[in-house]
C-alpha cells in the first residue's frame, strides 16, 4: 500500500522528530549493573521480541514470580521456558536469528528496563535448578548475551494510565477469553 506522506529515509526522521539528547545516547550500556540488576531480581514481567530470519516478527510474554530471571554474569541472563500454548514461535525464530530485544516492566514502576541481545536457547544448565517453579525445572531456557542495556523513560507508561486504576475498563467481561 503507498502512502501519500510515507517517511521513506532513515535521513528524514532527525528533521521531523529531532535529535536525542546526548544523556539518552549515553545511557546504553553493554553490561548490567547492580541497579539493573536489581531490577531483574524485583521484575515479574517482560516482553520478548524476536525475529525470524524472513523478517517474520513475534511478540510474546513472559512473566513468573519476581526474580524468574537469572543473571548469569555481567553480560547474560536466562529466562525459564514455561508450559504455554506451546506455539514456541519465538524459540523458532530465535533459531534462525538470534537477536531478541526484552522490556522488563515492575508494577507500579514509571520506567522500563530495556535488555538488546543476542539469544540461545539450551535444554539444560547449572542454573536450571535456580528456575524451578512449583517443584518443576523449566524444559528450555533462552539465554541472552546482552549488547544494550538501558532504563527506559516513563512517557509510554505514564501517557498510558498503565498502573492507574482510576484509566482501566470498568467492565471487561466482553474481552473474556475462554479456551
Amino acid at each position: 500500500m503507498m502512502y501519500e506522506h510515507a517517511v521513506t529515509s532513515a535521513d528524514e526522521l532527525p528533521e521531523i522528530v529531532g535529535t536525542p539528547h546526548p544523556v539518552v545516547i549515553d545511557k546504553v550500556k553493554k553490561e548490567l549493573g547492580a541497579f539493573e540488576r536489581k531490577w531483574l531480581a524485583t521484575s515479574p514481567f517482560c516482553v520478548l521480541s524476536t525475529s525470524a530470519a524472513d523478517g517474520s516478527c513475534d511478540v510474546s510474554p513472559r512473566g513468573d514470580p519476581p526474580g524468574f530471571v537469572q543473571v548469569l554474569d555481567d553480560s547474560t541472563i536466562a529466562i525459564p521456558d514455561r508450559l504455554g500454548n506451546r506455539r514456541v514461535d519465538s524459540w523458532r525464530n530465535v533459531l534462525s536469528n538470534p537477536q531478541v530485544g526484552l522490556i522488563f516492566m515492575i508494577p507500579g514502576a514509571a520506567e522500563t528496563l530495556r535488555i538488546n541481545g543476542r539469544a540461545t536457547l539450551v535444554r539444560d544448565g547449572e542454573f536450571f535448578d535456580r528456575m524451578a517453579l512449583k517443584g518443576r525445572r523449566p524444559a528450555l531456557a533462552l539465554i541472552v548475551e546482552t549488547d544494550e542495556v538501558f532504563l527506559h523513560c516513563s512517557n509510554a507508561l505514564r501517557r498510558s494510565g498503565l498502573w492507574d486504576p482510576e484509566s482501566w475498563p470498568e467492565d471487561l467481561s466482553e474481552l473474556k477469553v475462554t479456551y
